[in-house]
Order: structure tokens, then sequence, then C-alpha cells
């Protein structure tokens, strides 16, 4: 028997869910962690341009990492929508510790051990003061789901980090937390899942057709 079809299927939950716009550190691949960090001007561009796409959609709520980055993404989007913020401190990035304000570079040179395991997804390895892996991995994953049984049958906006989309993509597919990851994480991408308040279902990924006038205006900016 079908399980789409007839009330049951009321009890889905549409998860939109979205990296944070870019900022200073991710250009220049420095570790943010759960360092608060603001959105450079590229990145409140893309959250501007994130709200007119998801506009017209039915979002019954908007949830976000209670860091920066994230709740300066998100605003745009709730304040088109007629809704408030959600802060969520459970959507932040994985906690990386002494790692944090290191760029990968400099975490390779002088952590190269740290830089080894994590670059593995050992996942019950830990930076010294950090989150390992898999303690991240299961945060990031109740935290979807409790917030999809919270909303059964309705659709939220979640806005997070690039670790936490890493997270679901994997809880979603089946894709185990130590395999080399090969999908995208995008900043002010647009990924949607659906939960039956159990499980996580992929329906679509990396979506970044609304950021596209913004790279053609880059471009037009280089030319001379």
């Amino acid at each position: 028997m079908s399980q789409s079809t007839g009330p049951q299927s009321l009890a889905f939950t549409h998860l939109i869910v979205i990296r944070h716009g870019e900022t200073a550190w991710n250009k220049e691949r420095r570790l943010q962690g759960q360092i608060d960090i603001p959105l450079n001007d590229t990145g409140r561009a893309q959250a501007r341009a994130l709200a007119e796409a998801l506009a017209g959609e039915p979002i019954d709520a908007v949830y976000s990492s209670d860091l920066g980055r994230a709740m300066e993404t998100a605003a745009p989007l709730a304040g088109t929508l007629g809704l408030p913020v959600r802060p969520e401190p459970r959507l932040r990035e994985r906690c990386y510790g002494d790692l944090q304000g290191m760029t990968y570079a400099e975490v390779a040179e002088k952590r190269p051990e740290d830089f080894a395991r994590w670059q593995a997804r050992v996942p019950d390895y830990a930076p010294p003061a950090g989150e390992s892996l898999l303690t991240f991995h299961e945060r990031a994953v109740e935290i979807a789901l409790s917030l999809s049984r919270r909303h059964p049958g309705e659709r939220i906006a979640l806005v997070a980090h690039g670790g936490v989309l890493d997270c679901l993509y994997r809880e979603a597919t089946g894709m185990t937390l130590e395999a080399p990851r090969q999908h995208e994480l995008l900043n002010a991408s647009v990924n949607r899942l659906r939960s039956d308040s159990t499980h996580l279902t992929l329906l679509q990924w990396a979506d970044v057709a609304h950021l596209e006038a913004l790279a053609l205006d880059e471009v037009d900016k280089r030319v001379p």
C-alpha cells in the first residue's frame, strides 16, 4: 500500500534547509565553527536574493542557528514572510575548539595530527575543547527531526551551517560519516528534505539558481 496518499501524507514535514550567506572567513578558508562571524557584502546580497526566491512559498516557520551569520541570512526571509526568526542553538555549526579561527593551511602546518584526523572524518575524534563528528551529527539530526515533529504537515525553513547541511544530507541518503564528501554545501543554497518525524528523505540539493544574477553582477564588476 502506498504511504504517499491519504491522511497519513499530511504528517510529512517539508524542510527547507539553508546554509548561511558568505562571510570573510569563508573566502579565507578559515574555520569559523561557533565563533560569531558576520556576513560580508556578498553574503548580505545572497540573503536578500534568497528571501526574494522563497517569498511565494507557504512557509510556516523560520528557525535559525543563533550565530550571527545565520541570523543575518534568516532575517530578510522571515521579514518577507511576515514571520519571526526563531533562534535555535542546536542548529549551530560544529564546535572545533582550539582549531577555530585558524585557516585550513594553518591547521595542516601547526596541528598536523589534528588535521589528519579531521580530514579523515574520524567519527569519535574531537578537537581539543571541541565536538566530535559523531556527537555533532547526532545533535544536527535530532534537532531537525524534533522541529519536524513540532510542525507536522507544515513547511519550515532551517537556516544553519555547512556542517549541519552535511549531517542532514548523510542522514537522508544513508551516507556514512567517514565517506568523503561529494555533495556541495553552498552559501545561501536551498536544500529540501522531507521528514516523517523519525526519518529524513532527500528531495532537492544545492539549488542556487536564485544567486545567478549576483554571480553575473560580479563578472560585470571585473570587466575593465
